[in-house]
């Protein structure tokens, strides 16, 4: 798989961005063509404390080519300007190669 990644560094105005983002970009962006899977995480903190990061939106495709159909397509097209409208100063775009694979935990006791 393929995924689209946004990193959203944590923005001036969260309630205002979290609104935007939330109705705005995310309906938006949902009708691209090829997606198999959509991903949130809020950021809460780390190990040195809470970071830079405030939220990442992945959506998962079935290959690089599905990725950039999704991204030319006129919802990907509407998406992108949306994005740059609510959070262009704020947020980082990434292409990756995703791969998962389940651990069994061996037996460990929780």
């Amino acid at each position: 798989m393929h995924k689209l990644i946004l990193l959203f560094h944590t923005p001036q105005d969260v309630t205002d961005f979290e609104h935007r983002w939330s109705h705005e970009f995310v309906p938006l962006a949902e009708r691209m063509p090829g997606i198999r899977r959509v991903a949130v995480v809020r950021i809460y903190g780390g190990p040195t404390g809470g970071g830079s990061l405030h939220l990442i939106h992945e959506f998962y495709f079935d290959d690089a080519r599905a990725l950039r159909r999704a991204l030319a397509s006129p919802q990907g097209q509407e998406a992108g300007r949306r994005l740059m409208d609510i959070a262009g100063h704020h947020v980082t775009l990434c292409f990756a190669e995703h791969m998962e694979e389940d651990r069994d935990d061996g037996g460990a006791s929780p």
